[in-house]
């Protein structure tokens, strides 16, 4: 089962912006409540949406380039790309029913 992936800066190009596929970015950090109430749905999410969908975690306090120039002012802040542009943005904490509402509506785009 697919567990979110681990993105920095060094390869949010790569792994994110190039992605095939739509990627979820969990901009989160450890010291905070929130991002470790929401983990362990990303992690279950994550293997649901494996091969449609892909979900990866930013650590903040070590990966701060994009967080920036994202505008990323509180965490946990879900940034949704599809075809490298945003296209949804989740701040806070969200029940499960609300993340699958929103990824299957990026699903469904064209």
């Amino acid at each position: 089962m697919a567990k979110p992936i681990v993105v920095n800066d060094a390869d949010f190009e790569e792994k994110v912006l190039k992605s095939s596929t739509p990627v979820v970015v969990d901009f989160w950090a450890p010291w905070c409540g929130p991002c470790r109430v929401i983990a362990p749905i990303l992690d279950k999410l994550a293997g649901e949406y494996e091969g449609r969908l892909t979900i990866a975690k930013v650590n903040t306090d070590d990966n701060i380039r994009y967080a920036s120039q994202l505008g990323i002012q509180g965490i946990p802040t879900l940034v949704i790309f599809k075809n490298g542009k945003e296209v949804g943005r989740l701040i806070g904490a969200r029940p499960e029913a609300m993340y699958r509402e929103v990824f299957d509506k990026v699903l469904a785009m064209a």
